[in-house]
């Protein structure tokens, strides 16, 4: 096997990194949410903390500050003194008033008191700014929980796919399947064939893409993936694989992005599995073994066979030869 890059990685990842973005990195900014949601766990988990702590002791000094230029922190304990806050006499207990107001936990010891208008105008500002924080991170939070990411790993895509024939004609075929009982609503599949080439014009493109009719036009492209389906591309005159053929299938470069796009049934979200062949990847005169079986009032599907592959007697020569 040679070893080279991919595209696209077996298990979906896309192996593209944008640099030299320059100015346009503001871009990211300008859609900060969705920049959040994209980052890694670890930074999202990060910027979440920080977050809070920064604004916990940026609110908690501004009530120590109040307190301290009003006099309270050295009368705090003179029951005839009326104070801003009241049992608010150094910086832990002017954080602890705060985490109290924020929290809603209210334990009665320290209150605001009628006789501060520049605390009433802080508890204000501190109740905006905290539901605009609350409802900005944990927002990011959840949606970053929610993503149907996670429900690509139960979606499966044989190791290699196959050149044999079918109906009397040459077919590239592979095979897709369904761990979960939960249902993929709308599934649909394309495929997608990256290979370098020049145009006639002496043009050069590095990674030019065509497609592959899965069955677009019957609507074949439309599962019901209820068990592991055999997914079939019909080399002919308009195939991009007219030409291949088994000798030429040793010499040539290229790699066969699959895509599986469908609505997860249980949240009602979009999902979307990738994962890529390249030619080493493409076995020609094989053919999938069966993995379906009646049994005692259902059907049995044997996993353990879901990428095994046997020969069939197939001609060597491309559809064009």
């Amino acid at each position: 096997r040679r070893e080279r890059q991919r595209f696209v990685d077996k298990n979906g990842r896309c192996n593209v990194q944008h640099g030299n973005l320059g100015g346009e990195s503001s871009r990211y900014l300008s859609d900060l949410f969705t920049t959040l949601v994209d980052l890694k766990w670890r930074w999202n988990l990060l910027i979440f903390l920080l977050t809070y702590t920064v604004a916990w002791l940026v609110m908690a000094s501004m009530w120590w500050g109040i307190a301290y230029l009003r006099g309270d922190l050295h009368r705090a304990h003179d029951g005839a003194y009326s104070p801003c806050v009241a049992n608010v006499y150094n910086f832990p207990s002017a954080f602890l008033f705060f985490i109290e107001t924020e929290a809603t936990i209210g334990y009665g010891h320290r209150y605001i008191t009628e006789r501060c208008p520049e605390g009433i105008v802080l508890f204000l500002f501190q109740s905006l700014l905290g539901s605009i924080v609350d409802a900005f991170l944990i927002g990011c939070m959840f949606i970053k929980m929610s993503q149907p990411k996670k429900r690509a790993e139960t979606l499966m895509f044989s190791r290699a796919a196959v050149v044999s024939q079918r109906d009397g004609k040459l077919c590239l075929m592979f095979r897709v399947g369904n761990l979960r009982n939960s249902h993929m609503v709308s599934a649909q599949i394309r495929c997608k064939l990256i290979k370098s080439r020049q145009t006639p014009e002496g043009e050069f493109l590095p990674l030019d893409q065509c497609e592959l009719d899965v069955g677009f036009g019957t609507g074949a492209d439309q599962l019901f993936l209820v068990s592991p389906l055999t997914i079939c591309h019909e080399i002919n005159s308009k195939s991009p694989l007219f030409c291949l053929s088994q000798r030429s299938l040793r010499s040539e470069q290229f790699e066969i992005v699959v895509i599986l796009e469908g609505i997860v049934e249980t949240t009602g979200m979009t999902c979307q599995a990738r994962t890529s062949y390249t030619e080493d990847e493409v076995l020609w005169g094989h053919r999938f073994l069966p993995v379906m079986s009646l049994e005692d009032g259902f059907f049995h599907v044997d996993y353990s066979q879901f990428h095994a592959t046997f020969e069939v007697p197939t001609p060597p020569y491309s559809v064009k030869e």
